[in-house]
Order: C-alpha cells, then structure tokens, then sequence
C-alpha cells in the first residue's frame, strides 16, 4: 500500500533530524580541502570518549565494522564460540562469522528484549571466548550481571550499544563501563552521521590496535603522513581492513553530539505519550525502562498480545490503511537463511520467536507533531476497537 493509495499524509516511522547546523558543519569541510578521515574524526572521538565516559573512541564505517574490530583486538578467531541474541539485526551475529567463530543463539528477557545472566548462561559452551550483549532497542542490558557471569570465565563481554546513545545503565550513560562497546550513527539510531559507527573501550592497547586494523594496520595514518611535507614511509603490521570515517560524516556527528540531550528528552515524552493512550487497552504493552536504567526509546516497540482483537499483522495493515508506517519488531537471526540451517547452539529461543512475532515498532521521531501522533493513538485504539 503506498500514501497515493491512503490519501492521507505519511507518517514514517523515523526520520533523522538534521538541519542548518549540520549543513553549515559539511561546507565547512569541503571548503577545507580535507574530508577524509582527519581532524573532525578526531574532534568526534575525543567529543564521543568524553560522553559516553569511556576511555577510547575509535570512528569506524559501521556499527557493523565496529563489532568486528572488537572481536579482533579481543582475541576472538576461528574455533571459538561467541554467545550473541538471536533477536537483534543480522550483524551482531555476523561479526562472529566474520572472525570465524560461531555464533551461539541466545534467548531473551520478555520486558526489555535483552540478553540476561540467565540467557546467557544456559547458551554457554566449552568454547565460548566471548558474548555480544545487545541494549536492544534503545534498552540498556544489565550489564553488571553478565559481567559477574562471564568475567571470572575469561569470557569477554562486547557490548553492541547500536542503538543505545542516550540511554544509561544504574546512573551513567550506556557503554561506561564496557571493555569494548559498538555504536551506530545509522539514519534510523537516534544520532546520525549517515552511515557510520564507534567503537569505544577503556584500555588504550586495545584502543590503538583498533584505530590502526581501521585503516589498514598502516603504522602511520592517511592524515599523519598528509600534514608531513615530506611523508614518512609506512609499514603494514598485520592484516588490516578499510573501516574509516571520513571527516564530512563526523562534522555531522560533531553536531548530533551537542543535540543529544534535546533529542532524547523529546523521544522519551513522545514515548509517555504513547504509554499513558495504551495503558488501559488490553493485549498491548509499549516497551518502557528497566529498573536499572533509561532507555532513548530509539525504537519505540509495542506488543501484541492474543487479548488484543487483531494481531500484529492486521494492525501493521490497519495502521497502513491510515497512512502510518509501523515496522515489525526485531528480526530472529535464527530464522534467518543465512543462520537457519547452521550450527549455532541449543538454547530455547522462545521469548525471541514469541517478541519477533508479536511485536511492531511504532512511529517516534523528534519532528513527530502532537496532531501526528494522536493520528497513531486513534488508529491503535480504533483497531481496539476504543474510540
């Protein structure tokens, strides 16, 4: 169905907020002559490292790059096992493919949609070398938990806080305490750079390798050699990949920084709203925080449950017929055909399979007006068959 079919204007799901600011940051860049990586992706580590309270930035091309980075400079090869959530993108269970592990599925809490201690334990294997532990959504894992499972295991804990700028974890922002996090600046994360990712980590040995295996393993950076007149010879000291940011992605990121606390305030009141129209309809419950912290609402997720007159299928189409686009909820990995027929561990996966299948993702932006959000409410409670 498209909006010429409903008549009415459409309401998307996401749209980044980007304007003047971040306009007038790229024409800054171009007129400089420099965007590659250089001077503003270092500008944006060092803005990053400070606010998310973590020792080392290191701007990659993806979250996606980010997490395979992680797994190199945490050790992780061919052999090992890597316990991930099956419900999450795609890409946390392919950086373990990438660096020849196997990715072992993982089931989930019902509320927050995360792996737990618990979850975690029952996928476990004798050759588990490390765990990506996902704030899905926008949630923040309990961190501290997985941690005292795996820790005295020797078992590494990645975090892939894709989504999770903005959120914290028991008073500090999400990642702080991580020994190697992944971020996102994706248009649909809730800070954009257009394509683009970090990964932070608070030991500086893991912090250099990383910065050097982004760009090939040169012993001497693109930017180092270009400010010498007389540019010093490189090296290449192990096997590297292309993973850079370039400085017109993080000029942008520069400024989505300093818009943070605006943007998240403003998610989690459109978020409000949203809980306060459903909280009496039965067979609907919104994603919400965590007791242990605040999540950004970067994806604004609803369950579907039986009590409710439609299911989650019915309401994306009656959501459609008004001209709102809602998305279905995370993706199974495990059910994917990239995974569905592979090795990858013995866990129950019924809270994953039941969270995939019954819930959508609302609408939840920063530039979302109030009369296009009661255009949502009414559609959901009309469906209840409430207004």
């Amino acid at each position: 169905m498209t909006v010429s079919d409903t008549g009415l204007d459409r309401i998307d799901v996401m749209k980044p907020w980007l304007g003047e600011e971040e306009a007038q940051a790229l024409a800054e860049v171009i007129a400089s002559g420099w965007v590659a990586q250089g001077p503003k992706v270092r500008e944006f580590e060092e803005a990053f490292a400070s606010g998310q309270h973590a020792g080392f930035a290191v701007a990659t091309s993806s979250c996606t790059s980010a997490l395979h980075l992680a797994l190199v400079v945490a050790g992780v090869e061919a052999g090992d096992d890597v316990v991930v959530p099956s419900f999450s993108f795609i890409a946390t269970a392919n950086a373990a493919t990438y660096v020849g592990a196997r990715p072992v599925f993982a089931d989930v809490d019902l509320h927050t949609g995360c792996v737990t201690a618990p979850t975690i334990k029952a996928a476990l294997t004798p050759a588990t070398r490390a765990v990506i532990a996902v704030d899905q959504g926008g949630v923040p894992v309990d961190f501290e938990s997985i941690r005292a499972l795996c820790d005295p295991l020797g078992i590494v804990v990645v975090e892939d806080a894709a989504c999770a700028i903005g959120s914290t974890y028991r008073g500090q922002p999400v990642g702080a305490n991580a020994e190697l996090a992944a971020w996102s600046f994706h248009p649909r994360k809730v800070l954009t750079t257009g394509e683009g990712g970090m990964l932070t980590t608070a030991r500086q040995d893991l912090g250099e390798r990383a910065r050097r295996l982004r760009e090939h393993a040169m012993s001497v950076s693109a930017a180092e050699r270009h400010a010498s007149l007389l540019a010093p010879s490189e090296q290449y000291l192990e096997t590297g990949f292309n993973y850079r940011m370039t400085d017109l992605q993080a000029a942008v990121g520069i400024i989505q920084l300093r818009r943070l606390e605006t943007v998240v305030r403003r998610r989690r009141e459109l978020a409000a709203r949203y809980a306060r129209a459903f909280a009496g309809v039965e067979g609907l419950r919104l994603v919400g925080d965590p007791e242990y912290g605040t999540t950004n609402f970067q994806s604004c997720w609803l369950e579907v449950g039986p009590a409710f007159p439609l299911g989650r299928e019915n309401l994306m189409k009656h959501l459609a017929s008004d001209g709102i686009s809602a998305r279905r909820g995370i993706m199974a990995a495990h059910r994917q055909p990239a995974y569905a027929d592979a090795d990858s561990g013995t866990a129950e996966l019924g809270v994953t399979e039941w969270l995939t299948d019954h819930t959508l993702i609302l609408p939840l932006y920063h530039e979302l007006t109030q009369q296009d959000q009661d255009r949502v409410i009414d559609s959901v409670l009309h469906a209840a068959g409430q207004s």
